[in-house]
């Protein structure tokens, strides 16, 4: 066979293997040892099999990501979540629809120091949906704006998507960072008008609570001071360049732990099972980098993505159009897979295509996490819905489904906006 069969075969036994609930790590590593050795021989795959580990061990850029995880870790077991939803309904009281709101402004505070969206839309449900039912909301709206707003957690920076994809894809975490900032805000703008015109045309979906009183609003406004201040000091550290990636996230871990400790909400034990379940969360993120790493080799070799962009530069189409089927590609794929798997998947693939076609890799990046979104609440897959429904049983899963079909809106107008103005997500890290 050529390589270039070698290689579709290599891609096709992968999907399948994924499909079939093969752990992602271990499909990868397989298929990627499996296809060299059939183009190169088991010497070489051999060789690689054993040189990657070592580069990955002394690989700097990945200490980012356990420090961020164990951010999030200790933002969660601190009750930051809690905390950020009364804020956030303090300010949305009195409107109607003030919970969902409140809800989706929470998520995006949340997630800027979480970085993981099923970490945000487990948390919120615990706190949010529960008040919302008891206020009277519709099931389907309480579900699917939390579903909708735990998806910023990957999109506002931290984001262990970015910074897989940034390994990956060999760019700039920082730049990274700084480009998904503005599109996580509008996304989250786009999310709040979602539940705005859904009330409007729908009262009956959540009623009108009173106001907060002045005082309230100021006292819960003010017990988010630290949470917000641990953002600024981390990521404006690196917007402003005091700080790498990496400081920054030490910084955060630290400050998460500080505050937590200060609420008398993270005792020794906790702090503990923290750090655990942070080593067990990197201990499988660096496998399944270690197996796309070594696919990415198999890909290589096979010449797949090369003979990709010659096909495609062959059908004389414009590089927006090549855009538009790489963005229906992914809805549809994130139907079906993982988006972590999704991702280590096809970037080795598609990314020599982007480039070819004159799109920015950091943009790419932006709008690639905007697509995993998409599939973290569309059927059958829909991550975010499962999380939720296993917090909140007493929700159908028609009903979530109901629930979050208007809130697909809103990161495809996102898609759209990227992809006329490329401005939006380039223009910050150009800036800084």
């Amino acid at each position: 066979m050529t390589p270039g069969i070698v290689g579709l075969v290599g891609v096709a036994m992968l999907v399948v293997m994924i499909l079939g609930r093969v752990p992602v790590a271990t499909a990868l590593g397989l298929v990627g040892v499996g296809g060299y050795a059939a183009l190169e021989g088991w010497p070489r795959a051999a060789a690689v099999l054993g040189s990657v580990p070592l580069e990955m061990a002394s690989a700097y850029t990945l200490s980012v990501v356990p420090l961020f995880t164990l951010m999030g870790a200790f933002a969660t077991t601190a009750g930051l979540s809690s905390d950020l939803f009364r804020a956030a309904n303090a300010v949305f009281a009195g409107r109607r629809g003030s919970l969902a709101l409140a809800a989706i402004g929470a998520s995006a505070g949340f997630g800027a120091v979480c970085g993981s969206s099923l970490a945000t839309a487990a948390t919120m449900s615990k706190v949010s949906i529960p008040e919302m039912i008891r206020a009277g909301y519709s099931p389907a709206l309480a579900s699917g704006a939390v579903a909708a707003g735990g998806t910023i957690g990957i999109l506002i920076p931290p984001s262990l998507i970015l910074m897989i994809y940034g390994i990956i894809a060999q760019q700039s975490v920082a730049k990274l960072f700084a480009a998904a900032l503005i599109p996580g805000l509008i996304l989250t703008a786009f999310y709040l008008l979602t539940v705005v015109v859904t009330v409007k045309l729908k009262p009956s979906e959540a009623p009108k609570l009173p106001s907060a009183q002045p005082g309230d609003l100021r006292r819960d406004l003010f017990r988010v001071w630290d949470v917000a201040a641990l953002f600024l000091l981390s990521f404006g550290g690196i917007y402003l360049g005091w700080f790498s990636p990496t400081e920054a996230a030490a910084i955060g871990a630290f400050g998460a732990a500080l505050v937590g400790w200060m609420r008398r909400r993270l005792p020794a034990a906790q702090a503990s099972a923290c750090v655990s379940d942070t080593v067990r969360i990197t201990a499988n993120l660096t496998l399944i980098v270690l197996g796309s790493t070594i696919f990415s080799y198999f890909v290589v070799q096979s010449g797949i993505a090369s003979t990709l962009v010659e096909q495609i530069a062959g059908l004389g189409v414009s590089p927006t159009v090549v855009m538009l089927i790489l963005v229906v590609f992914y809805i549809v794929l994130g139907c079906f897979l993982e988006g972590i798997g999704m991702v280590l998947i096809t970037v080795p693939i598609l990314l020599p295509l982007v480039t070819a076609n004159q799109f920015d890799p950091v943009w790419f990046g932006v709008l690639l996490v905007i697509l995993v979104e998409i599939g973290l609440i569309t059927p059958p897959v829909g991550m975010n819905l499962f999380v939720i429904r296993a917090q909140a049983p007493s929700i159908g899963l028609p009903d979530m489904f109901r629930g979050v079909l208007p809130f697909l809106v809103a990161p495809i107008a996102l898609i759209a906006l990227l992809l006329v103005f490329p401005q939006v997500a380039l223009w910050l890290p150009g800036f800084l």
